[in-house]
């Protein structure tokens, strides 16, 4: 029988636990979570999306994004505005303070990275980046 840590699946999930509990600690002081901080990433490479995009890019139910995206409202971080391309959508976009937010809190999210990736070296870093996209890219 295998052990666990043979299991590259399972490595990765604790992987994603350990970088979710990190990054929720040290989002804790603004009241929002990991998954609030993707919706921002998201937004900030991206000139507005719409609510469904971000539930398929993201991989969120689409009400959970209905409720994300309510949060970063009330802290003025997000805005919805009409779609110009479908009267009945709105799209999400990052707000000044939003943007502004994002950049206090890069130094925070290296800190979190190197802490998560301590072990390994610059070129291992690279690597795993590298791979991670690899798979992380396919639909």
């Amino acid at each position: 029988m295998r052990g666990l840590h043979a299991d590259t699946g399972y490595l990765l999930y604790r992987l994603g636990l350990r970088s979710g509990q990190l990054f929720n600690t040290f989002l804790q002081e603004s009241g929002l979570r990991l998954r609030h901080y993707a919706v921002l990433r998201y937004l900030a490479g991206a000139d507005g999306a719409l609510q469904r995009e971000l539930s398929t890019r993201l991989g969120y139910d689409p009400s959970a994004i209905v409720g994300l995206v309510d949060d970063l409202e009330k802290l003025g971080l997000t805005e919805r505005r009409p779609s110009p391309d479908d009267r009945r959508g709105k799209i999400v976009v990052l707000t000044e303070d939003g943007r502004a937010f994002l950049r206090d809190t890069d130094e925070a999210g290296r800190r979190v990275t190197n802490d998560l990736l301590g072990p390994l070296d610059a070129g291992e870093r690279e690597t795993l980046h590298a791979l991670l996209l690899k798979v992380a890219d396919r639909p």
